[in-house]
């Protein structure tokens, strides 16, 4: 596997790539772009942990790097950010003429429908090949936290719930708490996973933690929301990570 740049940035004293390869994943070209701290940058020399950021409905790997700000801090504290793109994307990958299904709008699963399945594979994804390759590529020291927003808070969340051996801590900006009880969840759900809600089920962040996945894993998944969020009562619904919590006994911050 053969990475390509196809953009290069200084940064914070740090570069910030663009990056493209070919997945043997998802059988398709795959985007992504990694922030690496400057060797004499506070952070020091490397190696470095990683933090997998995943995005949201209709975005790319362009948009937490153009919108977040984020790489001071990482340069400071010696992080390593890692962005992949949302979904599989090209000629001959399924699609939607909606914003929220298909190209866009991965929902970090795993589908088993068609016309999905061949490509939208980004749980196996993130969570096999990208990771590799940037222990690979990068002066990581194999130690890896996630985040996300949006449907990639929900991916944040259901990911580091799901491979629990995989991430160190996991926190989420304004997820998709509970994407079985939601519009969103429910239109990507049933075109990717089926009709089968037990499986859509092991997908859900709330219903994770309620039946105890991951217990004792992480102190804390930590989760902020905005009040003002135009989403918030309909599609976000963090009340339900809060309820999950208490009943399974897993510490969730939800800042508000």
């Amino acid at each position: 596997m053969t990475l390509q740049t196809t953009k290069t940035h200084t940064v914070h004293g740090g570069t910030l790539r663009y990056l493209k390869h070919d997945s043997a994943v998802t059988g398709t070209p795959m985007t992504l772009s990694v922030f690496v701290p400057g060797k004499d940058g506070p952070g020091g020399e490397g190696p470095f942990p990683v933090l997998i950021w995943l995005s949201g409905l209709t975005c790319t790997e362009d948009n937490f790097t153009t919108k977040a700000g984020a790489y001071a801090a990482a340069a400071e504290h010696g992080v390593i950010i890692v962005a992949p793109d949302t979904s599989p994307r090209g000629e001959g990958v399924a699609d939607d003429p909606a914003y929220d299904l298909g190209q866009g709008a991965g929902f970090y699963v795993d589908a088993t429908q068609a016309p999905w399945a061949p490509h939208f594979r980004m749980e196996s994804y993130v969570t096999g090949e990208l990771i590799d390759l940037i222990d690979r590529e990068f002066p990581t020291t194999k130690i890896c936290s996630i985040s996300g927003h949006s449907m990639g808070g929900h991916g944040a969340l259901t990911l580091a719930l799901r491979h629990p051996d995989l991430f160190r801590s996991v926190s989420a900006f304004a997820p998709i708490s509970s994407p079985t009880r939601c519009p969103w969840g429910e239109k990507a759900f049933t075109a990717y996973l089926g009709e089968d809600r037990k499986e859509w089920a092991n997908h859900d962040a709330a219903l994770l933690i309620e039946n105890g996945a991951a217990r004792g894993v992480y102190d804390d998944i930590l989760v902020d929301q905005g009040d003002a969020d135009s989403f918030l009562t309909d599609q976000l619904k963090p009340e339900l990570l809060i309820a999950a919590g208490k009943a399974s006994g897993q510490k969730v911050t939800v800042r508000m």
